[in-house]
Parts: C-alpha cells; structure tokens; sequence
C-alpha cells in the first residue's frame, strides 16, 4: 500500500493505493490563502500539516487494515513557496507562495547582479521564484532574515513534520532559482546572491528514492505495521507528469488547475529564458522538463463566479457548445504572467462587451482566454525547438470537455484525459512513493486508463487560429495605454 500527499494551494489532496495502483481511499482538506496587501499570498506552513493529519485521520477511519500496510509516502506541493524557520525548526512567518508578487524590484536586481541565474538556474528570476523572496525578506524583514536556519519548500515542511528530516528533491528545488539545474545541485554562487549558504538548504536526493521515514510516534497515532519510506516525491508539475506517465523524452501534459502549464519531458536540461519557459528537473533520475506556466487558469473561472455570485460549474454547464471564439476577449493576468510575459505588473482585461453581452459570454471568453494563454506556451516551447502533437490533461479544468475542445482545436493538438485527471499529482507521488519503497522504478510510471481522447474540431482551427492572433495585439495595447 502506498500514500501521495498533494500540498496544493488551496486545498490538501491524499490517496492510498494498493500494489496494482487500484484507488482504494481518497480524501481532501481545504486550505486558505491570505493576502495581506495587493500583490502578495502567504499561507500558514502549520495549516499544511493540519490538513495532512485531516486527510490521514480520515484514511484511518475508511481503511484502517489498507493504512496499516502502508509501505511507503510521496509527496508533492505547489512549488517556489518560501517557508523559513528558525533554528528550533518553527516558521518565522507566512510562507510567501509561487503566486506572490511583491519581489518584482528584487527580480531585476538580482538578474542584473548575478547572470549566473540564468545560466545556472535556467530561467528568468521572476517574482513567484523562492529566490527573490528571500531577497525581499533580506531587504524589508531583516530580523527575521538574520533568524532563518532553514528554507524550505511547501511539499517540504510536510516532509520535516513527517519524518524530523530536512531534505528536498531535484525538481521541486529547481524551482528556487538557487539549483545548478544541469547538475541538480545546489549553486554555491546563486545562493550567496540572496544572503544564504548551503547549511540554510535541505539535503537533497531524487524524486523516487528515499529521504526518510515516518517518525515513531506518528507511526502509532495512525497504526501503521512498520515506518513507511517517504520519497523525495516532487514539485506539483513533476508530480503530475509521474502521475500521467509523463516521464519519457517528447510525453507532455496540460493542467488546467489554479494556475495552467504546458508540461514536455526532456532528456537534457533545455532552458530558453528569453521566452520565460521554466526549464526544472523531473522528479525522476537524469530527466529534465520545460513548462509554460501561466498564473491564472481555473482561478480565472472562479473569480468570475465570485463576480457574477454563481458557481464555476454552473457557468461552464451554461455554455453547452461552441460554434466559434467569443464575441468577447479576455486576458487571464488576474496576477501578472509567466510565460511569456514575465509580467508581475500586468492584469486582466475583458474587451468588446456590449449591450448583448451576458454571463454566458464572458464564461466564454475566460475558457477561450485561459486557452490562448496556453497557446502562448506552446509558442514559447516551440521556439525553443520542442514540438508536441499530443497532450494528457489533468486538473479541474479537465472536467470541462467543452474546454478541452477549444485547447485541442487552438492547439492542433489531441488531448487525452485520464480517468482520475483531478488526481494527477497526487497519484504521482504515490507512485514515487512505490518506487522508493520498492527501490525501483520499473513499470511504476505506466500511463493511466483514459476516459477520452478529444481530437481538434476542424470547423474550429481556422477560426481560433485568427482569433488568436487578435488577442494577442491586446497585451502590448494594454502595457502601452500603462495597465
């Protein structure tokens, strides 16, 4: 029996699975975030480890006979998220999350300080990257910066509530701007940049192999037979790919969850920074990845419903069919932009309503925005020589076939959808806790059963494809008119 634990940004996700991978208990604990001033988002690093013990106490309660035999942990987290604790291991403050922007100052100084970032880092400093946050705490918070012993990862701060160690894994912490991604290392030079030295950082080992194992009183409280090996696991992203069969050169996936990425597998580190790709370590042993990340996929559904007070899922039931784009055009940048703006500055805009406009076209033209935005990766991507014909869909999102529709028209590509595609992550850290439980690899990545395959609508390419084009004169308007 294995567990993943998926420390997602707004809520906690776990499965247990039997040695087939066969489902046999799932459970979910919500989270929240704060956001203190425009710009920022911080959670609570304790309210993490709350919903771990929710998820397992429920686990206890479904299959207490399953839990016992458990063998190994994954565990997977929304990525970049600074979590600071001081020497007795307690946070300092709100853990700054990978949708913060307030270190956009500190982005261009440390760009400009430290080339090697790009180099060695494989990608643009940007304002949801760990590094400039810390760099942000240095500058605004420095008697909590002289404090910090240990900077962890979200995924991460679970791991030391779970086991008592400190350790990271190569993809997650690639995402911190502070790993020599080539060598899946830290850089002694990218850190010194912010302030920090190797002792502030866990010790790191692969995605599938073992950090450590469950402490001896966690053990009893929840009745297992022996302490189960918990896996390096990964970032939500490489989680995801683990939990799609992912892990081969060329294999990619979209996930339309809070945020959107744009997910290819690569047999070498391959950054392009020029075009704000994310170019991370997978979570599995000498395998890479490229990603376009945009900041608001989902969230751009749900704040529509909070607007118009209805639920997301009452909004896209509304729309039954398309025939084409929208009549309206929406840019997705409720918080600034990744790829390939690298905007923090930057939001989101709706243009061309009139009298006739209703809620059914504006949930239209978020589902048609989220999915240019998603072209743009694409675009990205293909610049940097990676071409992809075929995608896994994972996440909330995936639930909206209608949706997958209009990606699979606009991107010209086939999109498949898993059967359990909201468990991606998830799944995937369970698998990684398998392997390091098992001390292998082999045939624990398989690709899942799918529910579907939604190939490009031909009556929709041509009329996306110049629809694309349009919106894509809309963020260079708005960032000349000062928005």
């Amino acid at each position: 029996m294995y567990i993943g634990l998926d420390i997602g940004t707004s809520s906690v996700k776990a499965i247990l699975l039997g040695e087939d991978q066969s489902l046999i208990a799932s459970a979910t604990a919500d989270l929240t975030v704060e956001r203190p001033h425009p710009g920022w988002s911080e959670q609570d690093p304790d309210s993490w480890w709350t919903a771990c013990e929710t998820v397992l106490d429920t686990f206890k309660r479904q299959a207490p006979k399953e839990l016992a035999a458990v063998r190994g942990i994954g565990l997977s987290g929304h990525m970049h998220g600074a979590t600071l604790l001081d020497a007795a291991g307690k946070p300092l403050r709100p853990c700054i999350l990978w949708n913060d922007g307030r270190s956009g100052k500190q982005c261009l100084e440390l760009e400009r300080a430290e080339p090697k970032f790009l180099e060695l880092g494989g990608n643009r400093v940007m304002p949801g990257f760990t590094a400039p946050k810390l760099q942000w705490v240095r500058e605004n918070e420095p008697d909590i910066f002289a404090k910090t012993a240990m900077v962890l990862l979200p995924k991460d701060y679970v791991r030391f509530r779970l086991t008592g160690e400190y350790v990271g894994d190569m993809s997650d912490s690639a995402g911190t701007l502070w790993l020599d991604v080539a060598k899946r290392d830290w850089s002694a030079a990218l850190l010194a940049a912010t302030g920090l030295t190797r002792a502030q950082m866990p010790r790191l080992v692969e995605g599938a192999a073992a950090s450590g194992v469950l402490t001896r009183e966690l053990c009893a409280r929840w009745g297992f037979e022996t302490a189960p090996v918990v896996a390096g696991g990964g970032g939500d992203n490489a989680a995801s790919a683990c939990g799609v069969g992912a892990v081969d050169p060329g294999s990619a996936f979209v996930s339309l969850g809070t945020s959107g990425v744009l997910f290819v597998t690569n047999d070498r580190f391959s950054p392009n920074v020029d075009n704000a790709v994310h170019a991370f370590c997978h979570a599995v042993p000498d395998t890479w990845h490229q990603m376009g990340v945009m900041l608001s996929a989902t969230d751009c559904l749900n704040w529509l419903g909070r607007t118009l007070k209805t639920s997301p899922g009452d909004l896209t039931a509304a729309l039954t069919s398309v025939e084409g784009p929208a009549p309206v055009s929406f840019l997705p940048y409720l918080g600034g932009e990744r790829t390939p703006h690298n905007d923090v500055e930057i939001r989101a805009t709706f243009a061309g309503i009139s009298h006739e406009t209703d809620d059914t076209m504006l949930t239209h033209a978020v589902l048609d925005g989220v999915a240019f935005a998603l072209k743009d990766c694409l675009e990205a991507l293909s610049v940097a020589g990676t071409g992809i014909d075929r995608v896994l869909a994972v996440g909330g999102g995936s639930r909206s076939t209608l949706w997958l529709e209009i990606i699979a028209s606009l991107l010209n590509v086939t999109v498949d959808v898993p059967v359990d595609g909201d468990f991606g992550a998830s799944l995937g850290a369970a698998r990684l806790g398998q392997a390091a439980a098992l001390g292998t690899t082999d045939g624990i990545f398989a690709k899942p059963a799918l529910k579907a395959s939604i190939d490009p609508v031909p009556h929709l390419i041509a009329p996306y494809a110049e629809a694309y084009g349009r919106w894509r004169k809309l963020y260079p308007a708005l960032k000349q008119a000062g928005f």
